[in-house]
Order: C-alpha cells, then sequence, then structure tokens
C-alpha cells in the first residue's frame, strides 16, 4: 500500500562489541532490539518502527539495523528528543562500537 504524501525515512545501523555491559553480544542485540520495539508507538507521527537483527550476516554486515518512518521532521525530532528514546540511546552507546545513520524524505 503506498502511502499518501512524503514521509522522513530514518535508517540506523550498528555493530556491537562482542562483550559489554556484562553480557556478550547476542544478548545485547536481543535487549536493544527488545528496547527498540517498546519504542514503537512512542509519538504521534512515527509511522514505521522495525529493529531487525540481520539473519547468518555476512563479515561486513551491521549487527542491527532500524527502518523507521515519520510524517513529518518534527515527528523524528520529537522521537530523538523522548525520554525513553534517549534512555535506549544510552544503552546503544554502552553497547555499540560504531553507528552510522540516513535520514531522507521519500
Amino acid at each position: 500500500m503506498r502511502r499518501v504524501g512524503r514521509v522522513i525515512k530514518h535508517i540506523v545501523m550498528w555493530t556491537f562489541a562482542d562483550q559489554a555491559e556484562g553480557a556478550d553480544k547476542a544478548t545485547n542485540l536481543e535487549l536493544v532490539r527488545d528496547r527498540l520495539l517498546a519504542l514503537d508507538g512512542l509519538v504521534p507521527g512515527l509511522l514505521t518502527l522495525e529493529p531487525v537483527i540481520p539473519v547468518d550476516p555476512f563479515e561486513h554486515s551491521y549487527d542491527l539495523v532500524l527502518y523507521s518512518e515519520f510524517e513529518s521532521p518534527a515527528a523524528l525530532r520529537e522521537y530523538a528528543t523522548h525520554p525513553e528514546h534517549v534512555a535506549v540511546g544510552a544503552l546503544i552507546k554502552a553497547v555499540a562500537t560504531a553507528r552510522v545513520c540516513v535520514d531522507y524524505e521519500a
């Protein structure tokens, strides 16, 4: 189904440390994925939120990918500064070793 109007797409990818915060990579990946999933519906204008752990990743793959869509730049800003999102971000900073992000309108 195609949406009417343009949306802001927000894609983030991370690599995780093998060990961090007293847990192994697999445990931290599941924890972060679940904490990200809990953000669904957090702010008005958040249309899609899909955190995924790639299946059988290649050596050059990222460990966790977040695909999300927002109805406006303002909705993305509200999500980015929401206390629940900020808390998940602090956890990610503690367990991730690299992050890349892109936001675009489509």
